[in-house]
Parts: C-alpha cells; sequence; structure tokens
C-alpha cells in the first residue's frame, strides 16, 4: 500500500468511531500492538525531542525503502507514533520526505490533543522525515 491509501484506511478505521473517547481507545489499541524495542535499543540517540513522553523511533535503510520501529512510555505516544509508522513503514525515502499527513487533520488528531502532545506528534513527524531524508541523499 502507499502513503495515501495508508492514510485514507486509517480515516476509514477512525470514521467507524463516533465519539473521541472510542477514537482515543482505538489510538491505545494501536500503541499496545505496537512491537516496540527492546529496552537496550532505547537510548539518547533515538528518542525524539520535543515529546512531553519518552518517544524512540528507530529507522533503517531497506533498498530505497524506509523501515520505522518504534516505543514510547506513554500509551497515548505509544499509539501515535504506531499510526506514524504504520503509514511510513516501508515506504520509499523521498515519499515519506514529502508526505501530506492529512490524515491527522481528517480524523480530527491535531484538534484533540493537548499543546504538548500535538507538539510531540511534530516532533514525531520531523524526525522520521528527517531519517526519509537522510537516507535519500545517500542513494
Amino acid at each position: 500500500m502507499t502513503i495515501s491509501e495508508k492514510q485514507a484506511a486509517l480515516v476509514d478505521d477512525f470514521a467507524f468511531f463516533d465519539e473521541w473517547m472510542d477514537k482515543y481507545n482505538h489510538l491505545i489499541e494501536m500503541g499496545k500492538d505496537l512491537k516496540g524495542l527492546d529496552d537496550s535499543e532505547k537510548d539518547e540517540a533515538l528518542l525524539v525531542k520535543g515529546c512531553q513522553s519518552k518517544v524512540w523511533v528507530k529507522a533503517e535503510k531497506e533498498g530505497d525503502r524506509v523501515r520505522y520501529f518504534a516505543d514510547a512510555d506513554a500509551l497515548i505516544a505509544k499509539g501515535i507514533v504506531a499510526m506514524l509508522v504504520e503509514v511510513f513503514d516501508n515506504q520509499p525515502a523521498l515519499e515519506i520526505a514529502n508526505a501530506d499527513l492529512q490524515f491527522l487533520d481528517d480524523i480530527g488528531l491535531k484538534s484533540h490533543l493537548s499543546p504538548t502532545r500535538a507538539n510531540g506528534l511534530v516532533s514525531m513527524i520531523k524526525q522520521m522525515k528527517y531519517y526519509a531524508i537522510a537516507f535519500s541523499q545517500a542513494e
């Protein structure tokens, strides 16, 4: 699936829920389904700066694609990073770097996050895109 197709699938998933508490619960479930990182991988170098919670994002290049692995110490943050991994994982580096993440507005997430969580979301996206940019320039 492309980034656009993955975003559309997430919009459809979240459209199933009418109440925001149900959407938060779905986000938390996404976080619980995220494989996460081993404790040995959770070091300062992978820590996303600008998040209220501790969020770690690891990226690896496989051919022209980027693989993402992530974890967080808070349920909502882990759900958010799981959603971003869902969209970006195993996609071409240049497509990640240039992706417009309209789905975040479409599902209403940005407007339902506290300012500190919204800043964390932006920081996660920036970090993931920075990895993609670095990998695309190394090609």
